[in-house]
């Protein structure tokens, strides 16, 4: 589970091929909203400024901030909120910022005039969801100015190589996972070990966030449900370092309206009683 998120705006234009079963686009369009507006959010734009009654940060000192899930940090049309963020971002330099992009030829020319070791609490993680994305954008992540960076292939939509990038030494973390909520688009796990195993012999942190909708393992396929994709990628043992993989599957539950993909809602403590455990296991 993410730590904090931090959308000071809100909305996106979709951008390559990873793009084409946006979550932020299919959860707006649930609530009868265009995930194609953008706008500066209201009540969350100065989150990590805002403080508790008793004068402390809500975003406690030590904590990761995910920041523009629903949305691009480095989209054009945020060009003239920009400012604003990176000023509280150099102000939290307690805490840790977790920017992630696929807009790399943009990153250079938007950071802020000051750029320099009071940023180095900024971390820049750039999404390759297949090999002709890796090449192009992977080599400008490399020639940036950031401390620590990382690679997302999310949605990972075929066999990805990035050996020759890891071996520079300068990535931090590999992250993948398959596509979900409103994508059909499988992910292999022979895609996935294959990775791993290049982040294995390069000392990169490898984090198999979650398998997606549709998971092909031995040639067979597996339907998944939302509830139980991140699970299902821990009990893989596909992680440096190693994670617990005895986890135990919780049944879904009856009443979700999502049962094709279940977030879930089993957490929320307001379920009847729940059926028969269904077997997801790759």
């Amino acid at each position: 589970m993410l730590e904090h998120i931090w959308n000071p705006w809100h909305g996106c234009r979709k951008y390559s091929e990873g793009c084409l079963h946006c979550y932020m686009f299919y959860l707006d369009a649930q609530r009868g909203k265009d995930g194609g507006d953008i706008y500066r959010t209201k009540t969350n734009f100065n989150l990590p400024l805002k403080k508790t009654r008793a004068g402390e940060y809500k975003i406690p000192s030590g904590s990761t901030v995910h920041v523009c899930l629903t949305s691009d940090f480095f989209l054009e049309e945020a060009d003239a909120w920009r400012g604003e963020v990176w000023a509280m971002i150099r102000q939290r330099q307690d805490v840790q910022f977790w920017l992630q992009t696929k807009r790399a030829e943009r990153v250079a020319d938007c950071l802020p005039p000051d750029w320099g070791a009071d940023y180095d609490h900024v971390s820049l993680c750039f999404t390759a969801e297949n090999q002709k994305r890796a090449d192009e954008r992977i080599p400008i992540l490399l020639d940036l100015p950031f401390r620590e960076k990382n690679i997302m292939c999310a949605p990972m939509l075929e066999q990805i190589t990035l050996d020759k990038y890891l071996r520079t030494g300068q990535i931090r973390k590999v992250l993948v996972d398959g596509e979900n909520y409103d994508g059909n688009r499988p992910l292999d796990y022979a895609w996935v070990e294959s990775l791993y195993r290049e982040c294995l012999a390069n000392n990169v942190l490898f984090d198999f966030v979650g398998i997606g909708n549709y998971f092909i393992k031995d040639g067979r396929v597996y339907h998944v449900c939302k509830a139980y994709q991140h699970l299902q990628a821990r009990k893989s043992g596909l992680q440096i370092p190693p994670v617990d993989t005895n986890i135990p599957m919780q049944p879904r539950c009856r009443t979700c309206p999502r049962n094709a993909s279940c977030n879930g809602c089993k957490q929320c403590g307001k379920c009847l009683p729940p059926v028969k455990q269904q077997k997801h296991r790759p």
